[in-house]
């Protein structure tokens, strides 16, 4: 194999699963351990990946190689990654060590995961590519809902996913919806709605990840109403009108700002 062959292939696994170890990479592509960790070196000094110890996560800074059979959650991950990135570091701050919270599938959840990789907590997901982000850290006690695979998102739903999330409480919940019109939030599918509901419901407090391109848009399902969400995480270029409205429904509002 070429090494550009090598390079994209690689690049391509991690930003497939989110998340991979040096002995797997190594196994995959069937080179030394040393060679993968020059080859991240590379795509580290590019952006595009995030060393850690015995491993490596992706951070999306650059759109991977794609193949015909990419998630939709692939596809997504490198669009307006830079808001997606400053909402996640805001609404990693509302986490404290030692709680229990749950998270939902979506780009900017995801980007959230990673900011909270040295707190010590236990974190509950439906998402698969989230909870990749969480193997083999220490500090964290990770939970699979299970439930029926949606592909394009790499989420887990249905009955055994909502049996799970029945028998937990969560501190807080980090929501990800697809639009939010006028008082409404909005997402993809039926399924996907239903199991969402269900964590809104085993939580103290709904923390609502959406960049400010979401407002206005709406999407097949509705998931309710923007009154139940408690904190609305967001970035500054979020019009006055939608500030007014979000405030006017009750939530706070944490606008994101670059540090």
């Amino acid at each position: 194999m070429l090494i550009a062959e090598r390079q994209a292939r690689l690049e391509e696994l991690i930003a497939r699963r989110g998340m991979a170890d040096l002995d797997t990479l190594s196994a995959e592509l069937n080179v030394s351990q040393s060679t993968i960790r020059r080859d991240l070196e590379l795509l580290e000094s590019r952006g595009i990946v995030r060393r850690t110890h015995g491993g490596v996560i992706c951070v999306g800074h650059a759109a991977p190689t794609r193949t015909p059979y990419s998630y939709a959650f692939d596809q997504r991950m490198s669009v307006l990654a830079d808001a997606k990135r400053i909402i996640a570091k805001a609404a990693a701050a509302q986490v404290e060590p030692g709680q229990t919270v749950l998270i939902d599938g979506g780009t900017t959840t995801f980007y959230l995961a990673q900011e909270l990789l040295h707190k010590s907590l236990q974190i509950v997901t439906n998402s698969l590519p989230i909870a990749n982000v969480f193997l083999n850290v220490e500090g964290v006690e990770l939970i699979l809902t299970g439930g029926v695979l949606y592909p394009r998102y790499g989420v887990l739903l249905g009955p055994m996913a909502d049996t799970t999330l029945s028998a937990i409480h969560a501190t807080l919940m980090f929501l990800s919806v697809a639009g939010v019109h006028e008082d409404s939030l909005f997402n993809q599918n039926l399924l996907m709605v239903q199991t969402q509901r269900r964590m809104m419901e085993k939580a103290q407090k709904v923390v609502l990840l959406a960049d400010s391109s979401k407002f206005g848009q709406q999407a097949l399902a509705r998931l309710g109403g923007l009154d139940e969400i408690d904190i609305v995480v967001t970035d500054a270029a979020l019009e006055d009108t939608w500030r007014k409205r979000i405030q006017a429904a009750g939530c706070e509002l944490i606008v994101a700002a670059v540090t």
